[in-house]
């Protein structure tokens, strides 16, 4: 069993609050809009990060990190990219890539807005944490933790980081 632990957009902003709630975890998946290197750095103090870039990450996070995560977790396949849309809306880029790979998971951010969604056109659970960061629209922060074992996805939580 491994746990998990979602998060986005956090914008350069790195907090005791997201600390704390992630402190479990088994790895921790940054959805893009990472901000700064010094995030991740902290990130992988807790546990190990995969991530992708988003579209206010420059320079060294794009050199770190990919636009595109596609990997295998406790037999569940997993697909992370930033800009994503919705269920029903994906970008062709997306939808080719989903149709590819064919994940039981796909994780976006961009959006700021918390989103657990099962998608029955492509079989999967979208996910977008929401925003941990500061910056943007949302009023209040999120992050997800989820179990994975052996196929399977249990006790998924929507953790709340309090007010931008």
């Amino acid at each position: 069993m491994r746990k998990i632990g979602i998060i986005s957009d956090t914008h350069s902003h790195i907090d005791e609050r997201i600390a704390h709630h992630l402190k479990n975890c088994d790895e921790i998946w940054h959805a893009g809009d990472i901000g700064d290197i010094s995030v991740t750095d902290a990130l992988n103090k807790i546990a190990p990060v995969r991530g992708v870039y988003g579209n206010i990450d420059g320079g060294v996070l794009r050199t770190v990190f990919p636009l595109n995560q596609f990997f295998e977790v406790e037999g569940v396949k997993v697909f992370m990219t930033h800009i994503a849309g919705k269920p029903g809306s994906y970008p062709a880029r997306v939808s080719a890539e989903i149709r590819k790979f064919q994940p039981q998971i796909f994780v976006c951010g961009h959006s700021h807005i918390c989103m657990v969604k099962q998608n029955p056109a492509f079989s999967l659970l979208h996910i977008n944490p929401g925003a941990a960061g500061v910056q943007g629209f949302h009023k209040v922060r999120t992050l997800l933790r989820m179990e994975l074992d052996k196929g399977k996805i249990s006790n998924l939580e929507v953790v709340e980081l309090g007010k931008r």
